[in-house]
């Protein structure tokens, strides 16, 4: 017995990968870096599928995300493609921009480093 694997066409093209760029993950990884030195995170976890990409930072490795950080392309033109949800899953923050939607994290940077 045999099976036949079609080759993916221009009718039938294969479903993608949705991942973060390089200035995206740039931005991104610095922030996780300030807050890995205030002490706040200490694990992090990246996600790429084909209808979103994720990064998850944890305060201990064996527990829930602390936040969580989606990129899903489908809502672009609605609320925007960037959504920063808390630990017990509510959104803190939509928006088009990445910068935007991280500034929520800075400003608690920010407090941390002032305490």
């Amino acid at each position: 017995m045999s099976n036949v694997i079609p080759f993916a066409t221009a009718a039938s093209p294969r479903p993608t990968q949705v991942a973060f760029t390089r200035p995206e993950l740039d931005r991104i990884m610095s922030l996780y870096g300030r807050m890995v030195a205030a002490g706040l995170w200490r694990d992090y976890g990246l996600e790429m599928g084909a209808r979103c990409a994720s990064f998850s930072a944890f305060r201990r490795s064996a527990e829930n995300p602390e936040v969580r950080l989606v990129k899903d392309p489908a809502l672009r033109g609605r609320q925007g493609e960037w959504i920063l949800y808390g630990e017990g899953g509510a959104i803190l923050k939509r928006g088009h921009e990445l910068v935007n939607v991280l500034a929520v994290l800075e400003r608690r940077l920010l407090k941390a480093v002032e305490s």
